[in-house]
């Protein structure tokens, strides 16, 4: 089971939102690098950063604080970026400079083409973001809910060659209130590819729960707001998760 920090970055800075409003933040850094550098050294395998003004804008907005956390640890551990990424030249700039996985969420659902092309220009780097509230998938930073059903979308996506999921339940998110373990599972059991939970982790009781079922495909949970306020002591939660052998 692989526990992702998320490193959320606005206006240069490491924050926290509570249910996606740009206008609810928490500022815990204003040096990500070093806030990078301290998730590998308690034991991260992997870090998932968000451009949040990016998502917003469409376009990067945080290359200067992504540069350098890659500079920082892009060595020892895989880096995921997600936010505004919405052309195959930006996904091969940030893969130049040391990315390991490029996370598409809206421009997947809104120009399934674009996730095609890039499945296929950059196989192996991309992974799809989907989020979503009572299975219905949100776009556009979690404003907007479509029609379109989660388990529906990522199977055709899982055909364009994503190499995983990352299932957001967004009634949760940064709520403390509970991964939807139910839910993630229903969606990996529907895949071939991994899937990495994202929503309300709250504590080791959640890492717990998703290791028993990480044999139906949940490869992995994104640790945010939990970490950040200390209701989940993360390098205590990797110790738990090697404990258990998952």
């Amino acid at each position: 089971m692989l526990l992702i920090p998320a490193i959320d970055l606005k206006d240069g800075q490491c924050v926290r939102l509570k249910q996606g409003d740009m206008d609810q933040s928490t500022v815990f850094s204003d040096d990500p690098a070093a806030m990078a550098r301290h998730w590998v050294e308690q034991g991260a395998q992997r870090l998932h950063l968000v451009d949040l003004n990016g998502a917003f804008a469409g376009k990067p907005k945080n290359e200067a604080a992504i540069r350098s956390i890659l500079r920082e640890v892009g060595d020892d551990i895989d880096v995921q970026l997600g936010g505004g990424i919405r052309d195959l030249d930006t996904i091969e700039r940030y893969l130049d400079a040391g990315l390991r996985y490029v996370i598409i969420g809206t421009a997947a659902v809104k120009n399934p083409g674009f996730l095609q092309d890039a499945c296929t220009a950059f196989g192996g780097h991309i992974i799809v973001g989907l989020d979503a509230k009572d299975g219905k998938v949100a776009t556009d930073g979690w404003s907007k809910l479509t029609g379109h059903e989660v388990v529906d979308l990522a199977r055709k996506f899982e055909d364009y060659g994503v190499e995983a999921v990352i299932y957001t339940d967004i009634g949760r998110d940064g709520m403390l209130t509970g991964i939807n373990v139910e839910a993630t599972v229903r969606l990996a059991q529907a895949l071939s590819i991994p899937v990495i939970a994202s929503g309300g982790l709250s504590g080791l009781e959640d890492i717990r729960r998703l290791c028993a079922v990480e044999s139906e495909g949940v490869e992995g949970v994104i640790c945010g707001r939990a970490i950040y306020s200390g209701d989940l002591d993360f390098a205590a939660a990797v110790r738990l998760v090697d404990g258990l052998g998952a």
